[in-house]
This record gives structure tokens, sequence and C-alpha cells, in this order.
């Protein structure tokens, strides 16, 4: 059973910084691909940025390009998503999913919310 958990949500200031967490269990992520979506109310469910397991090979949306980071911890199962320089429409609940295939993303964490004020 794939569980993902994630942590870290709060608030920052236009500038600032947070780094969200993601706990993942219930299999070997070696062969998958870990990635990170948000959501803001009232909006679509946006893709973020993604990680393979096993090479570290990112990908990001151009929204966050060059200011968020994604990463992970093999030994913790955990990944990151490092965001840096911080504005206001980074605001919304951000998840954490599992790539089954192609683009396919069979499991998804609880979510985290960030506020971002100016």
């Amino acid at each position: 059973q794939v569980q993902l958990v994630e942590s870290g949500g709060g608030s920052a200031q236009a500038g600032g910084s947070l780094r969200l967490s993601c706990a993942a269990s219930g299999r070997n992520f070696n062969n998958y691909v870990m990635g990170w979506f948000r959501q803001a109310p009232g909006k679509e469910r946006e893709f973020v940025g993604s990680i393979r397991w096993s090479s570290g090979i990112t990908n990001y949306a151009d929204s966050v390009k060059g200011r968020f980071t994604i990463s992970r911890d093999i030994a913790k199962n955990t990944m990151y998503l490092q965001m840096d320089n911080l504005i206001p429409e980074d605001t919304a609940v951000y998840y954490c999913a599992v790539d089954g295939a192609g683009g396919t993303w069979n499991y998804w964490g609880q979510g985290t919310q960030v506020t971002v004020s100016s």
C-alpha cells in the first residue's frame, strides 16, 4: 500500500523560502517518478515538478523554474521541494504524487498549505 505524507507547509513573505517534505512508503520507488503538484482555490491542479527516483533527474514547470528545487533522500524515502524567492502566486495546497506510467499519477498525499504574503 503506497502512502505519501506531505509536511512543511506554512506561511512566508514574498522573497522568502520554505521546504516541503513528502515521506513515501509501501513500495520500492527506484523505477518510478515522483512529483509535486499544487492547487489554488478555484483553479485547476497544476504540475510543479518531478524527479526520477533512481537518477535524480528533475523536470520543472516554467512558472517555478529557477526558484524551486526537487530532491530526494533515498535512505529516508523522502522527496523534498525547496521553494526559494517565493511570490504570492505560489500560494496553494501542495501535493506529492507517484507516476505509475507515462504521466498517470496513481497515488497522492493529503496536501499541505503554502501561503505567501506580499
